[in-house]
């Protein structure tokens, strides 16, 4: 049976995908756990503050298994992030646009405003910056190349969700992916490289 304490930053990680950390109380994530108010303090003595950094943090490290899952199995490198995208859609769908990334959604309501969860984020994102630029590499891609084309998943991911969430709409998922798989395309041209798996 899973632990109070997993269970509370599960419901935290959910409620800050669906409605920001602001637009989150602590009262909100105890019920949705169903644990004991003062349950939340016992693990979190710094309150939601730290239930927020650890919630960033553990969701970012579930998220970087998204590499593994649909760009380390592909067969080739246009495969891999046309797989990606068509994830994030699913997504969408499947949660009639009502979720999208946790991290994401945190760093734009903190970046100036609070620094360990601005932290916090930053690490996540230079995670899966390293993650991504990892699996990359075995396409033919250079370590520079690797790290550009993962950031520029990265971004485009993100902004997709923002917002195809704010229109109700897979357009700008759709749109985004063929932008990644274009700078894919142009940089194994720039490259000489074709892209498979080696």
């Amino acid at each position: 049976m899973t632990g109070t304490k997993d269970r509370i930053l599960a419901a935290g990680a959910e409620l800050f995908r669906q409605g920001g950390y602001s637009g989150t109380g602590v009262k909100q994530i105890v019920e949705k756990a169903g644990a004991p108010f003062g349950s939340l303090y016992h693990f979190f003595p710094g309150g939601k503050e730290q239930l927020g950094e650890e919630v960033v943090r553990t969701s970012g490290m579930a998220y970087i298994q998204l590499f593994d899952l649909f760009i380390a199995p592909a067969p080739d490198l246009l495969t891999g992030i046309e797989t990606f995208f068509a994830a994030g859609v699913t997504t969408l769908l499947e949660t009639d646009y009502v979720e999208g990334c946790p991290i994401a959604t945190v760093a734009l309501e903190v970046a100036t405003t609070n620094e360990p969860l601005r932290k916090a984020t930053a690490d996540v994102f230079t995670a899966w910056i390293e993650a991504g630029t990892e699996k990359f590499a075995p396409f033919g891609l250079p370590r520079d190349a690797a790290r550009t084309l993962t950031i520029s998943l990265i971004n485009s991911l993100e902004g997709a969700f923002v917002l195809a969430r704010s229109m109700r709409s897979i357009e700008p998922m759709a749109v985004a992916g063929a932008s990644v798989a274009d700078t894919a395309r142009r940089l194994l041209a720039e490259l000489g490289v074709d892209g498979i798996r080696g």
